[in-house]
């Protein structure tokens, strides 16, 4: 028997949650050091996952099955495309640099309302949201899928209400209030998904007799299951409103600000960059492959809302006077974009759409963490109490600019690629669409432009006047980030190879393919 690699992949980060858990409270430096071996040994195993894996092979590999409630026909079954490996390898690198990058977000510090941070807690639950994300990237079975996806709220809303911003312009008891009310949010608005979800996972299952993703698919594609319109119409629906949800995709985006803003920075940087890239995966992967004549007729409507969060997202972040709410309203932003690619139907669009939830989670990490940063130093995550950052900190500010320009797809960065190769899907098939994102690019030089003005440049602030510059352990944590973006933003190959096939799948499925240019190539 094979050794289980996807599961062990998943699993390290799970039993290493338990160990960091189980850390004598008076060895917080142990366990600080114990997640993050584990976090690396992870990343090796996402690595070996990512060398094995042929892109020219089966559509899913490294596969695992084995029986689990029988008599519901639920089984553990795991598999990978081109699509879930690149993601699964995004979440392995992204954890360890969180979590030297939250180094101290946890110490024991006592407050005005006597409270005292745990910090093995919270390294043990960055590990714990690892291991449900990365499982949820590997699972072809819809309940196991459905029950991580579900699982993974819990440590994130302890995550987000027990270890918020110290940086609030508020009180100790204004800003726990503040913390309590972003966690709530953020778990309600993703519960009504899930049980949503929910019940259109039991209406599959009446109507297919399996959960396995594989097989209802195949069982699809060879006539042996028909759905009638209307049923296969609701059970999207119900899927497609709980990926929304986490996506987040306008009007169901209103808890990411508030989670983002009251998180600390590498929390921040865990909800926009590994769970929220769950949500549009789970497009791809479920949305089209099960209900691919659901997905074509709801795509006029999905597109429509795309545009909304693009401009909307856009134009919320010109006006933010918070930091980090800038960069999640932005993160809005760009996940319309990524949905946009998705279902413009097109492959230049899908591959767009698959690289820009990678390069994402990149450049949203360097610039995210950069602010968090920057905001430990000052204290304040307030746009006005900053300036001239430039003359006491040129190394922060140059990789908050670096980061900023990512945002804003700079070319030679690598969410240019993405988001060109996005724009090209939606002109091949919806010009006027394509036209209407292209506004969201403007938008986004304004907001990053504007945000990089006002708090590096000008004179120098007298709050600012003895910033220290980035220290050893922030450079370790930025500097290969700002490595990768450049590399793919030169060098895009590495990606796009791997997920093109998984695309051209994902397309057969849906039964589409791409227009035919107007004007023929010069032979």
């Amino acid at each position: 028997m094979s050794f289980p690699l996807l599961t062990a992949t998943a699993a390290l980060p799970a039993v290493g949650a338990i160990a960091t858990a189980a850390v004598p409270a008076a060895q917080r430096v142990a366990a600080k050091w114990l997640a993050l071996l584990v976090s690396l040994a992870t990343l090796v195993l996402a690595a070996i996952v990512l060398v094995r894996f042929d892109p020219g092979g089966d559509r899913y590999q490294l596969t695992e099955s084995h029986a689990w409630i029988k008599d519901f026909g639920v089984r553990y079954e795991l598999g990978v495309d081109g699509i879930g490996v690149a993601l699964v390898a995004l979440t392995a690198l992204l954890i360890p640099f969180v979590i030297l990058a939250g180094w101290h977000d946890a110490d024991p510090q006592e407050t005005g309302s006597k409270r005292w941070r745990p910090t093995q807690g919270f390294f043990a639950l960055i590990l714990a949201v690892e291991a449900m994300v990365i499982i949820s990237f590997e699972a072809t079975d819809v309940f196991l899928f459905y029950i991580f996806f579900e699982a993974m709220l819990i440590p994130m809303y302890f995550l987000i209400g027990g270890f918020g911003d110290r940086a609030h312009e508020h009180g100790d008891d204004a800003a726990a209030t503040q913390r309590s009310y972003a966690a709530v949010k953020f778990l309600l608005y993703n519960l009504v998904g899930g049980l949503i979800m929910l019940a259109a996972v039991i209406g599959l299952y009446v109507v297919a007799g399996n959960f396995s993703l594989q097989e209802i698919v195949q069982a699809r594609a060879n006539g042996s299951l028909h759905m009638a319109t209307n049923t296969e119409r609701w059970l999207f629906l119900g899927f497609f409103f709980a990926f929304a949800v986490k996506a987040p995709l306008w009007p169901l985006h209103t808890w990411l600000p508030n989670a983002m803003g009251e998180a600390t920075a590498p929390v921040a940087v865990l909800i926009t960059a590994v769970v929220d890239k769950v949500g549009t995966f789970a497009m791809l992967r479920f949305c089209l492959q099960l209900f691919p004549e659901a997905s074509k007729w709801a795509t006029p409507v999905i597109l429509v809302l795309a545009l909304i969060s693009i401009i909307y997202g856009a134009l919320l972040a010109v006006g933010q006077r918070d930091i980090k709410r800038l960069v999640a309203y932005a993160s809005i932003s760009h996940f319309g974009f990524i949905i946009l690619g998705i279902f413009a139907m097109t492959s230049q669009g899908q591959s767009g759409a698959t690289l820009y939830m990678v390069n994402h989670g990149i450049s949203t990490a360097a610039l995210m963490l950069v602010a968090g940063f920057l905001i430990s130093r000052r204290g304040s995550r307030l746009i006005a109490d900053y300036g001239g950052v430039q003359k006491v900190a040129p190394v922060l500010a140059g990789t908050f600019l670096i980061g900023g320009l990512a945002t804003l797809s700079l070319p030679g960065l690598a969410p240019f690629v993405s988001e060109f190769l996005v724009l090209v899907g939606a002109f091949e098939r919806y010009p006027a669409v394509g036209i209407v994102a292209t506004f969201g690019i403007v938008l986004a030089a304004l907001y990053t432009l504007v945000l990089y003005q006002r708090t590096m440049t000008g004179p120098v602030k007298a709050e600012v006047a003895e910033m220290p510059d980035l220290r050893v352990r922030e450079l370790l944590v930025v500097a290969p980030l700002i490595a990768l973006l450049i590399f793919l933003g030169v060098y895009p190959k590495p990606v796009t190879d791997i997920v093109n096939p998984a695309v051209q799948q994902t397309m057969s499925d849906v039964h589409k393919t791409d227009p035919k240019p107007e004007v023929e190539a010069a032979k």
